[in-house]
């Protein structure tokens, strides 16, 4: 997985055999005493589980976001979803239409390429484009730096387009006041089943490209029921960003989450 994130380090790991797992050197199978006699000569022996909170840091410097968000009464959404559900088509229908009435910023996520950033760009929008290379994530550091660079003014929206992954991104609070998950029909409804911990720190999701469904075997019904397994609390907005179908749902929900009126003007 990761390298960045921390996915495939040992304090992700939970220990429970600390001899075993400290000095596997000592426990190897050719021996000839019997295992049962062992753990009855130690009927005391203890389990213990070590962790290691890798994401303490990043955590520290997503409270700093948010009291920086909060101070300047910025409202921040993180978008999320795997590649290619529509993420940057959502904000550019946003920019769009809302433009001229809500002052918006733009932190581009990419491993590569500008591409995102230029699509922004196009409607006069504020935009920082981060790549992270290998990363697979942004997380709160990086955010910070971008803020530093596009200097938000009051009384404005912030919108972290994160990297098209549903896996670690999910692990990494980057300081917003709401995390938007986005799925399209073209992908499977068992999504939020596979990927629970996506959705369940989310508090909408968004269901894209709906125009496509007379096309697809893709069960609508079936993927918010999967969904609210994991998230009773999920709100949900289905809606095309080609034929414009449910936009005016979704510009309801986000006016409905500004942290205050004046950010209206």
């Amino acid at each position: 997985m990761c390298a960045t994130c921390g996915c495939d380090q040992p304090g992700m790991i939970k220990i429970t055999n600390v001899r075993d797992a400290l000095f596997p050197q000592l426990h190897h199978h050719g021996h000839t005493h019997n295992h049962n006699d062992e753990h009855q000569h130690n009927p005391k022996r203890t389990q213990v589980d070590l962790e290691q909170d890798i994401l303490q840091k990043n955590n520290l410097l997503a409270e700093r976001n948010r009291g920086y968000f909060e101070a300047k009464e910025i409202t921040a959404f993180n978008l999320v979803s795997s590649p290619g559900s529509g993420k940057t088509a959502l904000l550019e229908c946003t920019l769009r239409d809302l433009g001229q009435e809500l002052n918006f910023y733009v932190i581009e996520g990419d491993q590569q390429t500008t591409n995102d950033a230029d699509r922004i760009a196009k409607y006069n929008t504020p935009v920082i484009q981060i790549n992270t290379g290998k990363g697979c994530h942004l997380d709160a550091t990086m955010v910070k730096d971008a803020l530093s660079e596009l200097k938000p003014k009051e009384h404005s929206v912030v919108f972290i387009e994160n990297i098209g992954n549903l896996v670690c991104p999910s692990m990494f609070d980057l300081g917003e006041q709401k995390r938007i998950v986005i799925i399209s029909v073209t992908e499977g409804e068992d999504k939020p089943l596979k990927y629970p911990d996506m959705f369940a720190g989310s508090q909408l999701c968004i269901i894209n490209k709906i125009d496509l469904l007379p096309y697809l075997k893709f069960d609508l019904p079936k993927l918010i029921e999967y969904a609210k397994r994991i998230n009773p609390q999920l709100e949900f907005i289905e809606l095309s960003c080609s034929s414009g179908e449910g936009l005016e749902q979704w510009y309801t929900w986000l006016k409905r989450q500004l942290a205050t009126t004046e950010i209206v003007s």
